[in-house]
């Protein structure tokens, strides 16, 4: 036999004379090149990763529909503005309570397990609301069938759990896998307003509160039939709260200024020019996460997330300049594009060091909790935003972003220097 082959990825094997030559094959054509160097590809190439994704990314899309569903649907029935935004701040307050022991479940109990009931739990309550307020009930009634949402999962965090769990050891693919779920995250957040306001005009004012509980349910049920990538409980979680991990505390009064400048840059740019431009700063985030993912990840991850909050604190003056210097909506919408350009690289470089200091068995409820951060810190920043606009100048109010960014970055770079100094 004059040769002899490895499996196919081997080398050649070549028997020349009494000597064993092992030759290396043939390089890859350049369109498997192209394939294999696309990090997207990659990622969504392994086993499973497209049918929990297609499941969570239907349970995700309506995220970015309840609040602007409940708002219009109470708003019009009752006739006030304020009951709806009492309403949808208490369910807000309720989800930073609840998600983090949401989470604690998942992590101790399995995604599966937990998320199914827990989201039914939440879907009765968006159609307890829907009834209530179709049938003029008691105004009591709608603060407690909004709080019921409470518990609804956190299903970002359940996917990024499972690409942790798919590529733990490749940090390469875990960054990618950070900002794809970044991405995804604008997206939905970009669209889900959209539809919700489109389904509410169109059919009929409860309309976006139904289908949003129809998709998050049916995106949950397939989301946790994917058994295979579903991360293994841990069999001993660790006592207490993540919130004991040393740096966190820290991290996470980082995500609480970055909401506010995400809450008080939508309340203001609403005010100053309608809230269909606030599209154009989810875009922009969108399409930086994408590109940040294809990156290398940083070896100093801290040093990472510092130089993407000076980027971040610098890129909201843009919004500040433009319309303090030109009434031009063309020129705010290309200011705003290029301030949701930080955002996303920012998001992905927190929430990779919020899964590097959460302690193994924890991950969900580590996640959570920076997204419970978020939530309130977009709450504040939105009140905040609200009072400039109120109280001052419109263009005044886009003070308000630069000012959490820059907080943001404080805090961290303090955070920084403790860790080094111990």
């Amino acid at each position: 036999m004059p040769y002899e082959r490895t499996p196919a990825t081997g080398p050649v094997l070549a028997l020349s004379g009494d000597l064993l030559v092992i030759a290396p094959r043939a390089a890859a054509s350049a369109p498997a090149r192209r394939a294999s160097t696309n990090p997207y590809r990659r990622l969504l190439a392994t086993p499973g990763a497209r049918a929990f994704t297609a499941g969570n990314l239907l349970a995700r899309l309506p995220m970015g529909m309840f609040s602007v569903s409940a708002v219009i649907m109470i708003a019009g029935s009752r006739g006030s503005y304020a009951l709806a935004g009492a309403v949808t701040a208490t369910g807000l307050a309720a989800t930073a309570v609840v998600a983090p022991w949401t989470a604690r479940l998942v992590d101790r109990y399995g995604q599966a397990r937990v998320a199914v009931p827990a989201t039914a739990i939440a879907v009765l309550g968006s159609l307890a609301l829907l009834l209530c307020v179709h049938y003029d009930a008691p105004s009591w009634t709608l603060f407690a069938s909004y709080a019921a949402t409470a518990t609804t999962p956190n299903t970002g965090g359940m996917s990024r759990a499972r690409w942790a769990h798919l590529h733990r050891g490749d940090p390469a693919a875990l960054h990618t896998a950070n900002s794809f779920e970044q991405a995804v995250d604008e997206l939905c957040f970009m669209l889900g307003p959209a539809l919700a306001a489109l389904l509410c005009a169109t059919l009929f004012p409860e309309a976006g509160t139904l289908v949003g509980a129809i998709l998050l349910m049916t995106g949950i049920l397939v989301f946790a039939a994917q058994r295979a990538t579903e991360p293994p409980v841990s069999p001993r979680t660790p006592a207490g709260s993540p919130l004991r991990a040393r740096g966190m505390p820290a991290l996470l009064a980082a995500f609480l200024a970055t909401g506010a400048v995400f809450g008080s840059m939508e309340v203001v740019t609403i005010a100053h020019a309608g809230g269909a431009i606030l599209a154009l700063q989810a875009a922009g985030s969108c399409a930086a996460g994408l590109l940040y993912g294809s990156l290398r990840p940083a070896p100093d991850i801290r040093r990472r997330l510092l130089i993407c909050l000076t980027g971040m604190t610098a890129l909201m003056s843009l919004p500040l300049l433009a319309a303090s210097s030109t009434p031009s909506l063309l020129v705010l919408a290309a200011a705003l594009l290029l301030a949701g350009a930080a955002t996303a690289p920012t998001m992905v470089t927190g929430m990779t060091l919020v899964q590097r200091l959460t302690p193994e068995g924890q991950l969900n409820e580590g996640m959570t909790l920076a997204v419970t951060a978020l939530l309130g810190g977009i709450a504040a920043g939105s009140a905040t935003g609200g009072w400039l606009v109120e109280h001052t100048t419109g263009t005044t109010g886009y003070i308000a972003p630069i000012c959490a960014a820059a907080l943001a970055l404080t805090i961290t770079a303090t955070g920084v220097r403790t860790a080094r100094d111990r």
